[in-house]
């Protein structure tokens, strides 16, 4: 029987339990399945290797961060034939995050709204996890480590959290991801503007190369960035991006838009909207960055994802890789196959 029969006979009845418990139920049982061997079985994309920031790819199909925050089921998901893992986005202290309820799914615009608030174990258990995976142990694939700041953190002190992070994680990573786009950390985007960017980038690629020095190894670091932006702010940032010499952006995180969804039950939840709704606005920020930036420095497109047909389009529009999150939650894991078939016909 096929990965997508079995999801849709699953799928009621995950989508019958509140969306965060029914993520609490799928990845311990996915690690389940794994350390039976049940995931080999699996259908795999065929390969179809890209080499983007330095690093070869297997395949342009990606896991986004946010699906396995602590990276404690990195093994079970790399079974599911992604080209690349991104687990996080991990702090420098342990934290809660947001009171619950804070994850709603929206069926109706095959989407999810989260508060999650950098929910995480820390950066020192984070690191424990990755290094216990035979994943990282066997150096089976690309593993992305997605980094972030405490929500108690002060603003203008962000800085430190990120280079805390960096310094942790580094010597694990293929590459690291700087998160400065969730919608669900006080002031976080603020992030994105011109001064406090700049400063933030200085900052971090100062750490890189010291860091690239002592491990005699240099790991790339890609920025991640919200789809809430005019043509000017993207401008701003991929001007930082090119003077500051970062190796990669991921294009985009969540919404703050409800126009999508207006009127829908959980539609007016706070926090970030994924899924198609932000297809079409992630696609316009990818088109506005390849603008600025040529071929400067590659853009991974993730947001709306639904089908092979979807990543297609983020190709298109400038991207050189793609990641899924939410269009797992509502296709199941065939779409990592159907994503790379309709890329590699590309």
């Amino acid at each position: 029987m096929s990965e997508k029969i079995l999801y849709s006979l699953a799928r009621p009845l995950l989508f019958a339990m509140d969306a965060e418990a029914a993520h609490h139920l799928t990845l311990p049982a996915l690690k389940r399945a794994a350390a039976l061997g049940l995931t080999r079985l699996v259908s795999k994309p065929q390969a179809d290797p890209r080499t983007v920031m330095g690093i070869t790819f297997p395949n342009p199909v990606g896991l986004a961060a946010g699906l396995d925050k602590d990276g404690a089921f990195i093994d079970a998901l790399a079974d599911l034939g992604f080209g690349s893992i991104e687990v996080g986005t991990v702090t420098p202290r342990a934290q809660a995050g947001n009171p619950k309820p804070r994850m709603f799914r929206l069926p109706a615009a095959h989407a999810i709204i989260n508060r999650m608030g950098f929910n995480n174990g820390g950066v020192d258990a984070f690191v424990a996890n990755v290094q216990a995976s035979s994943f990282y142990q066997r150096r089976a694939g690309v593993l992305g480590l997605n980094i972030g700041k405490n929500a108690d953190t002060p603003i203008e002190r962000a800085a430190e959290d990120y280079l805390h992070c960096l310094e942790k994680v580094y010597p694990y990573a293929s590459y690291v991801t700087v998160n400065i786009s969730s919608p669900n950390t006080k002031n976080l985007r603020q992030l994105q503007g011109a001064s406090e960017l700049d400063a933030l980038l200085a900052q971090l690629k100062d750490a890189q190369a010291r860091l690239a020095e002592r491990h005699k190894r240099y790991v790339p670091l890609a920025l991640k960035i919200a789809p809430d932006m005019d043509g000017e702010q993207v401008k701003s940032i991929a001007d930082s991006l090119i003077r500051h010499q970062i190796d990669g952006v991921i294009a985009t995180n969540t919404t703050l838009s409800r126009s999508a969804v207006d009127g829908m039950r959980h539609g007016a939840e706070a926090g970030g909207l994924s899924g198609a709704p932000v297809f079409e606005l992630s696609n316009t920020v990818i088109r506005l960055l390849k603008a600025e930036l040529g071929d400067a420095l590659p853009i991974i497109g993730v947001g709306g994802i639904m089908r092979g047909a979807d990543a297609k389009v983020k190709m298109d529009a400038g991207a050189q890789l793609v990641q899924l999150y939410s269009g797992l939650i509502y296709a199941g894991p065939a779409l990592v196959r159907d994503c790379a078939a309709a890329l590699r016909a590309k």
